[in-house]
C-alpha cells in the first residue's frame, strides 16, 4: 500500500481531545527520541498516593530471564485478609519506554472493588533487551506470582494477567508461553488495544500514519527496537508478536479492546476472531472513531466512559465468578 488509504474519522469528542493536545503529543515518534519518552513517561506511586487509596506497596526482587533480577511490585487494600482474586498486570510504551507504574489508574479500581492483589512487573526494555527479554520477564514475574500465590493472598484459579498496548501484547505472548510451557493459567487475558503483529500489513496500520496517537511509524519504531533486523521477517516467534500464533487453541478467555481508528484496530480483530476459530473465548470491543489509548488520554469523555464500563464487567465477571 503506497499511499494512505482513506480513514474512519475520530469520534468528534476525541477529535477535540487530539486538537487540543496538538504540539504537545507528537502523532509520530522516533527511535531517536526514545531517551525523552522514557524521562516524560516515568510514572511514579507515592507513599501519600497509596494511603489515599488505602493500599499497600511491596517491592520485591525476583528472578527474571537467565536469572537476571527482576523488580515487581505487590499492591493490595490496607485491610486484605483473605484468599481472593489476583491481577498481574504489564504495562504499556511501545516496547521502548514505560515502567512498572504506568497505566495503573486502569487497575487499581479492581484493587479497591474486588479486593484483588496486584502484582506489577518491571520487565527490561528494547532495544537494550530485544526480544526475548521482555516477554521472558514477564512470564518470569507470572511464574512468581502463581508460585507464591498462597503467601500474597491470591486464589491462583482467579488471576488475571493485563495490559494495555505493548504489555498488551506481552500479556497475550505470556499466556501462550504459559499454555506452551504447561505453566500457570490464568482466569483470562484482558488485552487493551494490544500490539500484536510485527508485521506491518494491515489496512488499519496503512491508515494512521501521521495522525492520531501511535502511528504506523511509532509503531515500525518499536517493533524494530524489540526484533532488530528480523522485523517483518520469518524468523520472529509468536511469544514476541502473537498475531503469528497458528494455534489459539487453549488459551483464556480473552477481553479484547481498540478503537476503530488507530493502528491496531485490524490485528486486534484478528487476534478475537482467530480466538473463535480454535474454539476460544474473546469479548471483542472496536470503539467507533477510538484513537489509541483515549480512555486513558480523554478519560472524561462518553466514549472513554463507555470503554471502561465495558471493561470493568467483564473483569468483575473474571474475578467474581
Amino acid at each position: 500500500m503506497s499511499a494512505q488509504p482513506p480513514r474512519p474519522p475520530f469520534d468528534p469528542e476525541l477529535d477535540a481531545v487530539l486538537a487540543a493536545l496538538a504540539g504537545q503529543f507528537p502523532s509520530t515518534m522516533t527511535a531517536e527520541m526514545i531517551p525523552r519518552l522514557r524521562e516524560a513517561g516515568l510514572a511514579t506511586l507515592t507513599d501519600e498516593q497509596l494511603a489515599a487509596q488505602d493500599l499497600t506497596r511491596r517491592d520485591v526482587t525476583i528472578p527474571g530471564f537467565r536469572g537476571d533480577d527482576l523488580l515487581i511490585s505487590v499492591l493490595a487494600r490496607r485491610d486484605h485478609r483473605d484468599t481472593g482474586p489476583g491481577i498481574y498486570t504489564i504495562h504499556g510504551g511501545g516496547m521502548v519506554t514505560g515502567n512498572r507504574f504506568a497505566a495503573l489508574a486502569q487497575c487499581l479500581p479492581w484493587v479497591r472493588e474486588h479486593d484483588a492483589v496486584l502484582v506489577t512487573v518491571e520487565y527490561r526494555l528494547a532495544p537494550e533487551h530485544p526480544d526475548p527479554y521482555p516477554v521472558e520477564d514477564c512470564y518470569a514475574g507470572l511464574l512468581w506470582t502463581a508460585g507464591h500465590a498462597q503467601e500474597l493472598g491470591i486464589d491462583p484459579a482467579r488471576l488475571l494477567i493485563a495490559g494495555p498496548s505493548a504489555g498488551g501484547g506481552l500479556a497475550a505472548g505470556t499466556a501462550l508461553l504459559a499454555r506452551d510451557r504447561n505453566g500457570p493459567r490464568p482466569a483470562g487475558q484482558l488485552l487493551m488495544y494490544p500490539m500484536l503483529d510485527d508485521r506491518d500489513e494491515t489496512v488499519s496500520s496503512a491508515q494512521f500514519d501521521g495522525i492520531g496517537v501511535w502511528d504506523r511509524t511509532s509503531n515500525r519504531m518499536g517493533w524494530t527496537a524489540l526484533l532488530g533486523d528480523r522485523r517483518g521477517t520469518g524468523e520472529v516467534s509468536p511469544y514476541a508478536a502473537p498475531a503469528r500464533a497458528t494455534d489459539l487453541s487453549g488459551l483464556p478467555p480473552a477481553f479484547i479492546e481498540v478503537g476503530s481508528a488507530e493502528v491496531f484496530r485490524d490485528e486486534d480483530v484478528a487476534y478475537a476472531s482467530a480466538l473463535w476459530r480454535d474454539g476460544g473465548q474473546a469479548e471483542l470491543h472496536v470503539w467507533p472513531g477510538g484513537f489509541h489509548g483515549f480512555d486513558l488520554v480523554a478519560p472524561h469523555t462518553a466514549m472513554a466512559q463507555a470503554a471502561v464500563a465495558a471493561r470493568d464487567a467483564w473483569v468483575a465477571r473474571i474475578l467474581e465468578p
